[in-house]
């Protein structure tokens, strides 16, 4: 057996993340096992809960390393838990994969850390050259997770990029996660008439902002990123979630064959859920993991890692991952 971890926020405010993530590893790991594993070793995850608390992130890194005996971790489904965890993983040289961590300081942790999705440099710039070019945002508002390390991170990013376009932020406000009532900010918005509001945060509180934006009369277009890509978005958000655009690392409608393989047999295992992209980049984490394996020969750390940073050109659900 090759036994490996994974922990993520499987309960808590952000479960959807959580929940989509072990599926995409989960549905992995079956067909890697159903194909003779690899050397005739077969996969065994070790699933953890961390609730969405940083803490227990960096408590259950030690967990699998010390008592589960891990090879390497797929874990951390917002960047706040991957950057909690990561320095445990480092000191003990096992490696740790974020399937969706965006925030470019989880990496920077050592050279046993990595990701298998975009960061949010790049998303923050696209989604400003998206507000600038194609629905001709002269400016913008920004309502941002105060406490969060990646709200903040895109925050800065879409400003900087927003105002090299040639775009004025007309506001800049934030809240905490868990807030309800975001009317105060939202009315200030008002006020200043962006043309677009960014809202770089989770998916729940985002159905309530975008709620409440409708009901003050905002109706111009929401902008946000991946942090809004869950099936839980549209079941809180209804209608006031029409007129909104996000960047997301993958879409389960695009019509590749790579895509709507995955697609297919992601739906078929999980009763009809349409993979998001935090089961696509979760599913490529594993995959990844198995190839680099493959090539080391062995599961030892310093070679795994190794493999793991010589992954070239690997054809993943969400892209070609380097």
């Amino acid at each position: 057996m090759i036994t490996i971890g994974y922990f993520g926020d499987l309960s808590g405010p952000t479960f959807n993340f959580g929940q989509s993530a072990i599926n995409g590893v989960l549905l992995a790991v079956d067909q890697i096992n159903l194909a003779g594993g690899i050397n005739g070793r077969k996969f065994d995850v070790v699933i953890d809960d961390d609730k969405g608390s940083p803490e227990e992130a960096a408590r259950l890194t030690g967990k699998l390393i010390d008592q589960n005996k891990v090879v390497a971790i797929i874990a951390g489904g917002t960047s706040g838990n991957s950057r909690a965890a990561a320095p445990k993983a480092q000191a003990e040289k096992i490696p740790l994969i974020a399937p969706s961590s965006t925030d470019p300081a989880v990496t920077q942790v050592g050279d046993y850390i990595f990701r298998a999705c975009f960061v949010d440099a790049f998303q923050g710039e696209v989604m400003a050259r998206f507000a600038v070019n194609t629905l001709k945002a002269k400016k913008a508002a920004i309502l941002f997770d105060f406490n969060s390390p990646y709200g903040r991170g895109l925050t800065d990013y879409f400003e900087l990029s927003f105002s090299k376009l040639g775009g004025q932020i007309v506001g800049k406000l934030s809240y905490t996660q868990g807030d309800v009532d975001f009317k105060g900010q939202l009315s200030q918005f008002a006020a200043s008439a962006p043309d677009v509001i960014y809202i770089p945060g989770y998916y729940g509180d985002v159905a309530v902002i975008a709620k409440q934006a409708r009901m003050l009369g905002l109706n111009q277009p929401l902008l946000g990123a991946d942090g809004w890509d869950a099936p839980e978005l549209w079941q809180l958000g209804g209608d006031a979630l029409n007129n909104t655009y996000i960047t997301t690392h993958y879409s389960a409608d695009e019509p590749s064959p790579a895509i709507q393989k995955f697609a297919h047999e992601y739906s078929l295992r999980y009763g009809n859920l349409t993979p998001d992209a935090h089961a696509a980049l979760a599913y490529d984490a594993m995959r990844v993991l198995a190839d680099a394996i493959t090539r080391a020969g062995t599961t030892e750390s310093a070679k795994l890692r190794d493999a793991l940073a010589q992954t070239k050109d690997f054809q993943g659900v969400t892209g070609v991952i380097s």
